[in-house]
């Protein structure tokens, strides 16, 4: 008996209607990143490993799928390597390649390939899957779609503002109300850092930082201990776990913690600057709120970082995240290329969308017009209407047998078509069509033309 076949976990298949759905969010995503200036880019699915190795700090490299070369891969192996059984030894080896974990470092390849062909500041945007070796769970999935924007060759805080704007904007748009845009700042953590003496563990630190919401403030203690941080340290941060108010209020108690770090001090200068401008500007649906334990743990955020979480009472991690990295494009050895760039969780927004029942009610009609095969001249003029109809903008099909009548107007009825066509004898001699709406019922017998303008 043949084995039934199977997907590996954290991957998924999708029906008609699911793709319908996830097709509106692309086209909702796109339409924006277009109304703000981005431009297309595309990139392979795998990378050179030694373009994302390294890039994401420990956590993130070992979540990186990694492709076995080609061939007999062991035979050029040194048998040492091979027989102490050393993964991290033995990979560099046997795989040369590693799909991309996520858009922008292999953007930021590409802006170092691609140097003399851009014009900066370059804004492109780019959706497209990415892959993770992570633990599959609610809203977390080994193959997933991101949806990037990003600009390069700017440190204008400008660009952090209109990367809050383009937040509200999308949200608003698939009506999704009541995101919340979380921002901090890494220079401010870099300050803290400093102010507690754990300047040379500020990844340490930062990780660690960035679970508080997951693990709760003792647990994110008893790993900074463990990673080295001074118990004394870490007392001194208790005043930023208590961290209350507005934002404006958050700044106030910041520049108190901060006093004596000026990093610190022109973190909170950019954080200062983009609520200001965001009070000026206003935002649709969305709010803005200082959040600093937010770190995102990656090793390339050098000031403002993004995450946006669901509206209060949705149970799902962030739908977005971002950041500003002036160093990226460093590591490939263009200097001095500042970028900044926010995310769009598809697959989370996709679940989110779902729970609150967001998603138009038409989203899932793929034709809106299904024409009854009573046999083969009626199909042949059937197919004719429908030529003039597709012609016109009108997704229309035959149905390809000439089945029972049952039979065909329950296929329309699965399929949630609004419209079918028959086409009989009387209607042949007549050179009408008879149009019945299968929500109401009423049928109407129409000439070509009058059959075009009903249905446009």
């Amino acid at each position: 008996m043949a084995q039934k076949p199977s997907i590996p976990k954290g991957t998924r298949d999708f029906n008609p209607i699911e793709v319908a759905k996830r097709n509106y969010i692309f086209d909702t995503i796109k339409a924006q990143f277009q109304h703000f200036g981005f431009q297309p880019i595309e990139t392979p699915s795998f990378e050179n490993s030694d373009t994302l190795m390294g890039k994401y700090g420990d956590e993130g490299d070992r979540l990186i799928f990694k492709i076995l070369n080609s061939g007999d891969y062991l035979s050029k192996v040194d048998n040492k390597y091979y027989l102490d059984k050393d993964s991290n030894k033995l990979t560099p080896y046997i795989s040369e390649k590693a799909l991309r974990y996520d858009l922008t470092v292999p953007f930021a390849r590409y802006v170092v390939q691609h140097q003399n062909e851009i014009d900066f500041p370059f804004k492109r945007y780019q959706m497209q899957p990415v892959w993770r070796a992570d633990r599959p769970q609610k809203g977390r999935f080994r193959e997933f779609y991101q949806c990037d924007a990003d600009v390069v060759g700017s440190q204008s805080l400008w660009q952090e503002v209109e990367f809050v704007q383009l937040y509200d904007a999308v949200f608003s748009a698939l009506k999704l109300e009541g995101v919340t845009i979380k921002i901090n700042n890494r220079k401010i953590l870099s300050g803290i850092a400093e102010v507690i003496g754990a300047q040379d563990k500020l990844i340490d630190f930062t990780v660690a930082l960035d679970k508080l919401d997951k693990i709760g403030e003792e647990k994110v203690k008893e790993e900074m201990l463990s990673k080295g941080i001074s118990k004394e340290g870490i007392e001194k941060l208790q005043p930023l776990f208590e961290l209350q108010g507005d934002f404006s209020e958050q700044i106030e108690a910041l520049k108190a913690i901060l006093s004596v770090s000026e990093e610190g001090k022109k973190g909170i200068e950019e954080l200062e600057f983009i609520n200001t401008a965001i009070s000026e500007l206003k935002l649709q649906t969305a709010n803005l709120q200082l959040d600093v334990t937010l770190a995102r743990g990656l090793n390339y955020y050098t000031g403002a970082i993004f995450e946006v979480s669901a509206p209060e009472g949705v149970k799902m991690g962030s739908i977005g995240g971002g950041g500003r990295y002036d160093d990226l494009t460093g590591i490939f050895g263009l200097k001095d290329v500042s970028g900044v760039g926010i995310s769009f969780g598809l697959d989370r927004i996709y679940l989110v969308l779902e729970e609150l029942n967001l998603f138009p009610e038409t989203i899932s009609e793929s034709i809106k017009v299904l024409c009854i095969n009573f046999g083969e001249a009626e199909a042949l003029t059937c197919l004719k209407a429908i030529k003039a109809l597709r012609a016109h903008g009108i997704n229309a099909e035959l149905y390809p047998d000439a089945a029972k009548m049952k039979k065909q107007m329950n296929y329309a009825n699965k399929r949630a078509v609004p419209y079918v066509v028959l086409v009989g004898e009387s209607e042949m001699s007549s050179n009408t069509f008879t149009l019945k709406n299968m929500t109401n019922g009423e049928q109407q017998q129409l000439s070509l033309e009058d059959l075009i303008t009903t249905l446009q």
